[in-house]
């Protein structure tokens, strides 16, 4: 499992953050200089996933709220909740709870690229015949994505540059999205 060194991962994202402010926020700031002042919570946007699948003997819930800040009309900042529950009637069942923070950059009204940092906390316990194992750990992953904004939504990809296939919580790196914040 890769190491992290949470404090570079936070210093590339703020040197991005500040480097698409100091570009793009003079020109948006121009066109906002006679409007009036908001309060913080009014600017807010909330979303987030939600998913559920059942079968026979399978169940998989899964929540994820968050909340982003449009710090301009380019960049938005935010974080989330993460929580999942699976379980393979007496053969397996997994659940997973953490948080993420979040980067958007719209560099034109309709695409929107993606920096997220995730750290989850896994539990599993797998039943094979008589024998059972369990596993419980953390897993972090450093995603950039891409997705085509219509509105409110955002249709998607994004890639975990933290991916090692032996110990990660996802099958794959590559993962598509949907992104709602209203």
């Amino acid at each position: 499992m890769r190491k992290i060194n949470f404090s570079q991962v936070i210093k590339l994202n703020s040197i991005v953050i500040l480097f698409v402010l100091i570009g793009f926020d003079y020109g948006y700031s121009q066109t906002i200089a006679n409007k009036t002042p908001t309060m913080f919570w009014e600017k807010v946007q909330f979303g987030g996933g939600f998913g559920l699948n059942l079968g026979s003997g399978y169940t998989e819930i899964a929540v994820a709220p968050s909340a982003i800040y449009p710090l301009n009309r380019y960049i938005s900042i935010g974080s989330g909740l993460i929580g999942s529950y699976t379980r393979l009637k007496n053969q397996y069942s997994s659940s997973i709870y953490g948080v993420s923070a979040i980067s958007l950059f719209n560099p034109i009204e309709k695409i929107q690229l993606s920096l997220e940092l995730e750290q989850i906390r896994v539990n599993t316990t797998s039943s094979f015949i008589s024998n059972q194992e369990s596993r419980k750990y953390w897993n972090t992953g450093l995603y950039v994505g891409a997705g085509y904004r219509n509105g409110n939504v955002t249709l998607g990809a994004r890639y975990n540059l933290l991916f090692d296939k032996n110990e990660s919580t996802y099958s794959d790196a590559l993962m598509p999205f949907i992104r709602f914040y209203f």
